[in-house]
């Protein structure tokens, strides 16, 4: 009887294996397809945001007057009609025009603040998360003192204390996510670096650089993906908020924010349509990105989609 030589079948079994586990690439065509048959609500809201992000976009197109120059006098806080499908505000510019044009700048805003603050904290806590010692230790605690001022608060001081503009309000933002973003891929990279392969990369001479840019980084993609969508909602509410107080993007910008709390500004009563259409605005575009935000963690997410 020929014999087996055990290597040889542990290699072998091994062989088998590994190509049992390989999958062939997939099309994005297709990914995308698989992503909208197993999440139908995230389908929904990937569309609503291509919409609303069209709309920015096209906005000077969509719109039917200037969001600051065509003032009718005329037709001062005029209810919707079929001049003004939205009504006019205190000036007589038309609501649906300003509504069209605050999405470019509120998504902006949302955008890059979400993008530099999550990029920033994420650096940040991958190099706390590997360096460890006194530079994490530090870190925690001047991010508790940050964590201990509610967000708007924040938001505001720093506003207030760079000065009024799209730009300001974006680092003020951006500043505020931080934080969130540091202790999400901190824990992360907790975990990443006690695997075989960062020990084998750090044996054969890589240096820390290298292993947190190479190997550490990469596994923190897909979870600051979803915090970076989660953040996009809260921050349109937290600009909102702030352009509702007086603090955020100064007029006569159109922002969904000072929409809302420009004629409580000027000692008006908002009539219904100018508080109804920015809110709407906001509510959709916010409710958007938390659907596809959730939809977005459970296809990231194994034991969300089911697997062991």
């Amino acid at each position: 009887m020929a014999q087996v030589n055990p290597a040889t079948t542990t290699e072998a079994e091994g062989e088998v294996l590994v190509q049992g586990e390989r999958r062939p690439e997939q099309a994005w065509w297709w990914v995308i397809i698989h992503f909208c048959q197993r999440n139908p609500m995230g389908a929904v809201s990937g569309f609503m945001i291509i919409v609303i992000v069209a709309i920015a976009v096209f906005a000077p197109w969509v719109a039917t007057h200037h969001p600051t120059q065509d003032a009718d006098f005329k037709a001062l806080r005029e209810a919707p009609s079929s001049a003004h499908w939205m009504g006019t505000d205190d000036i007589g510019r038309d609501l649906y025009s300003r509504v069209i044009h605050g999405a470019r700048i509120s998504l902006f805003v949302a955008l890059v603040a979400v993008i530099v603050g999550d990029f920033l904290g994420a650096a940040w806590g991958v190099a706390a998360g590997y360096i460890g010692g006194r530079f994490d230790i530090y870190s925690q605690r001047f991010l508790e003192l940050m964590m201990s001022f509610p967000t708007l608060i924040l938001a505001m001081i720093l506003v207030l204390a760079m000065g009024a503009g799209v730009w300001t309000v974006i680092v003020a933002i951006g500043i505020t996510r931080i934080p969130i973003a540091v202790r999400v891929v901190r824990s992360v990279t907790l975990s990443v670096k006690e695997y075989a392969y960062v020990d084998a990369a750090q044996a054969i001479g890589a240096s820390s650089s290298r292993v947190m840019i190479r190997h550490i980084a990469p596994q923190c993609v897909a979870p600051w993906l979803v915090l970076a969508t989660a953040h996009l909602g809260s921050v349109i509410i937290l600009e909102a908020s702030l352009g509702f107080l007086g603090v955020g993007v100064p007029l006569p910008t159109a922002t969904w924010g000072n929409m809302l709390g420009g004629p409580v500004a000027a000692g008006l009563i908002p009539r219904w349509w100018m508080v109804i259409f920015p809110g709407l605005a906001i509510t959709i575009t916010v409710l958007a990105f938390n659907l596809f935000g959730d939809s977005i963690r459970d296809a990231l997410d194994p034991k969300l989609r089911g697997r062991t």
